[in-house]
């Protein structure tokens, strides 16, 4: 069950219906979303004490949900969510425009920024990607530049004002990652590593959350009601690939996954077609399906010199292969009613 109030509700008011589904025998947890104070209990209680309640002052709906899924769920919120990035908010996901996130997997020098950014701004991506710090299978692998990275990262934003997304990979790293960027990016070693969660959901800042290699559907959903339950509405999924047994791929693009989420959430949910494929020829006919099947965008990786890349280069598109994704993506959105986020005009200087 879910008590919502309206804004400003008085504390007063909030206690009272508190104790009451204490003395129904439950033990709700307080919450908060968009600015608006809620109570959530793990059961729903007889069947009259959510009427009950919702004619209390100060109470503006009850909504009893049966599952484990709450704030994610259409149960609690029918309407599809808009997510606002950065500071004009011109960039959103979830609405009419398919959002095209893209860069390079790790950041690693100001001359790799300047071209890969040229390269994905000039074909119109929206939103630029690049990690700083990064989570590698082997201890070995280039882990990443980390706060300098991130100095490189925000010198991108300034120089082209598009909207940064980055992964932090710790919970003390938040506040730094939060303050260089403008959406946190959690990856899929850490869809589950629920303190970061926490600390991420508490940030201010949207989060964009991969689903885990081997999550399932409802463990990915779970992962994002983690992060609402800090207060934060704006949450956006990423489906990423998942493991099975056909090494042709990196992993599985499960773009069921896609629809499915979206069936079961209002939260907007896009594609990263080149962790999950790991082939740079399939990113353009998987970033097509991604937006035939009701996607809300795509996150591409993107290296003008991909042989020398100090990580994921093997996946990575060129410029002009990028170039290529953006021009076929235009027929395929329209065909499903929606358009591509327009690029926006920007002087692109050298940093």
């Amino acid at each position: 069950m879910i008590v919502a109030f309206y804004r400003h509700a008085p504390h007063e008011d909030i206690s009272i219906v508190n104790k009451k589904l204490r003395d129904a025998g439950l033990a709700p947890t307080a919450s908060a979303l968009r600015d608006a104070s809620l109570l959530i209990t793990e059961g729903t209680g007889a069947p009259e004490l959510a009427s009950s309640i919702e004619r209390m002052p100060s109470v503006e709906r009850v909504v009893v949900i049966p599952d484990a899924q709450r704030l994610t769920s259409r149960v609690f919120q029918t309407e599809d969510s808009r997510v606002k990035v950065g500071a004009t908010g011109k960039t959103v996901f979830g609405g009419q425009e398919f959002v095209v996130i893209a860069g390079p997997c790790a950041v690693e020098s100001p001359a790799q920024m300047n071209a890969a950014v040229d390269a994905v701004v000039g074909s119109g991506a929206v939103m630029l990607r690049g990690g700083a710090f990064k989570p590698r299978t082997s201890p070995y692998s280039f882990q990443g530049l980390g706060l300098a990275g991130l100095t490189l990262l925000a010198e991108q934003r300034r120089r082209t004002g598009l909207p940064v997304v980055t992964e932090v990979v710790t919970p003390k790293d938040v506040e730094s990652v939060a303050e260089e960027s403008d959406m946190l990016q959690i990856g899929t070693r850490n869809m589950q590593n629920f303190e970061l969660l926490r600390e991420a959901g508490a940030s201010g800042r949207p989060v964009l959350l991969k689903r885990g290699m081997s999550a399932t559907i409802e463990e990915w959903l779970l992962a994002a009601e983690y992060l609402m339950h800090t207060g934060n509405g704006d949450v956006v999924l990423c489906e990423r690939g998942i493991r099975s047994y056909d090494r042709s791929t990196r992993f599985t693009l499960d773009l069921s996954a896609v629809a499915e989420a979206k069936r079961r959430t209002h939260l907007p949910v896009i594609v990263d077609p080149s962790h999950s494929t790991g082939q740079p020829h399939l990113v353009r006919p998987m970033s097509l399906a991604a937006a035939a099947c009701g996607a809300d965008g795509l996150i591409i990786d993107v290296h003008t010199d991909a042989r020398s890349a100090l990580c994921d280069g093997a996946q990575a598109l060129s410029g002009e292969q990028f170039a290529t994704v953006m021009e076929g993506l235009g027929p395929v959105v329209e065909a499903v009613g929606r358009t591509l986020a327009p690029a926006r005009s920007h002087t692109l200087a050298a940093v």
